[in-house]
């Protein structure tokens, strides 16, 4: 909003408003008042959810120091989520179609995860919502987001293509008649696509079309686009999922999407920038650049978050933070074409989720083998593992971090190495 008044304050000559026509200054901006709101409102949202008794439901899981935890307030994801959704608002161009399918991913999933806590919380209800209405409601979103993403116009990238590749609309539009161009000559354009990148790999773009590329020509779209769809659906459910079984300690889930949503800013503002773009050989994305607003209300509100959920947590985010987190997370990832790198990026939360995966699996077939189930960890997720085996809490939720960032780096290395 703020955006708007100052651009047309600088067709007014007013001194100074130009400056809201830079990203750097836009993000900058984005993150301080998204740091100042989850650290000025956190305090009193975390009061009034004490007074609501608004507090933590523990099980048993003998854990040390778990009852310690019993009646910490919950749901404070409400935090999070006004601290990336106020200054996206102040800050961002919300017409821009990435900002929109951001916001609609922030709240879409924040009321998911505020009904789950809700029905955990105030219907004293410990299974809180059922299974099926999450995983529906994050079918729905992916659905939403994979088919914007694959029909809007607004979403396009910038390529290189050969000259004798363009159909005869394009090079009516794109050509200058007055040009002879060579047969295989290459011209720089943007354009729909269903191509995005390949990590560690040297022609690293993947088409989504390849996949159904043995289907007849003409049903080829409709195959295209519903194999995108199911791609968006299964990795945001994933990633959601993940960031919702990692949020288990103290500032575990909080920093590690800290960590995870710097290394995208930096991923979307090289792509939405046609210099760097060219230069890193990325893909350029058109207009992305405006993701790089919402990734700094999102580094920021996180970083304010971690005030009160670091160890000894004062409030935790709950559901309504941690689905949305993931979400958020998967989202943005597609928008900048960086979805392939998520196992890399997001090791921390795969290896969660897998570690809970594996370990009922494991269980459910030696209890049919051998008539008694068998563990392959302590306990899952494998925080708790590492919990069981003796680690201090603080510590275990550090290396996390450390492992986070190391993966974040290597993330951000693929931009050269392949």
């Amino acid at each position: 909003m703020l955006y708007y008044l100052f651009t047309y304050l600088d067709k007014l000559n007013f001194p100074g408003a130009g400056v809201f026509n830079y990203i750097s200054f836009r993000s900058a901006m984005a993150i301080i008042t998204s740091l100042f709101i989850s650290l000025l409102i956190g305090k009193r949202i975390i009061l009034f959810l004490q007074r609501k008794q608004v507090g933590e439901v523990v099980r048993d899981l003998g854990l040390e120091g778990q009852y310690k935890k019993k009646g910490t307030p919950s749901m404070g994801g409400i935090i999070i989520l006004s601290s990336i959704i106020i200054p996206t608002l102040l800050f961002a161009k919300l017409e821009n179609i990435y900002i929109i399918l951001m916001l609609i991913t922030t709240v879409w999933l924040g009321l998911i995860g505020f009904l789950d806590d809700y029905i955990k919380i105030f219907k004293k209800n410990k299974e809180g919502l059922a299974g099926r209405f999450k995983i529906s409601g994050q079918i729905i979103l992916g659905i939403v987001v994979g088919l914007t993403l694959f029909y809007s116009d607004d979403v396009i990238i910038g390529e290189k293509v050969n000259i004798a590749d363009l159909t005869s609309r394009e090079k009516t539009e794109l050509l200058d008649p007055s040009i002879t161009y060579s047969a295989q000559g290459e011209i720089a354009m943007e354009r729909k696509s269903t191509k995005t990148t390949i990590p560690f790999i040297k022609n690293n773009e993947f088409d989504y079309a390849w996949l159904v590329s043995f289907i007849n020509e003409d049903r080829r779209q409709f195959w295209t686009w519903l194999a995108f769809v199911l791609v968006v659906i299964f990795i945001l459910t994933a990633v959601s999922n993940g960031a919702n079984l990692t949020d288990g300690l103290d500032g575990l889930a909080t920093g590690t999407s800290a960590i995870i949503g710097s290394a995208l800013v930096i991923l979307a503002y090289v792509s939405s920038n046609v210099i760097y773009a060219n230069y890193l050989n990325i893909m350029y994305i058109p207009n992305s650049q405006e993701l790089v607003i919402y990734g700094s209300a999102f580094i920021g509100a996180t970083i304010g978050f971690l005030w009160y959920n670091s160890y000894p947590a004062q409030v935790f985010m709950g559901d309504t933070g941690s689905l949305a987190l993931g979400g958020i997370i998967a989202v943005f990832a597609f928008i900048v074409r960086k979805e392939l790198l998520i196992p890399v990026l997001c090791g921390i939360f795969l290896v969660e989720n897998l570690s809970v995966v594996l370990q009922v699996a494991w269980f459910k077939r030696t209890r049919k083998k051998y008539g008694v189930g068998r563990r392959i960890f302590l306990m899952a997720p494998l925080h708790h593992h590492y919990q069981v085996k003796g680690y201090p809490e603080p510590k275990i939720v550090i290396r996390f971090w450390i492992v986070a960032i190391i993966l974040a780096v290597l993330s951000i290395v693929t931009l050269k190495i392949r």
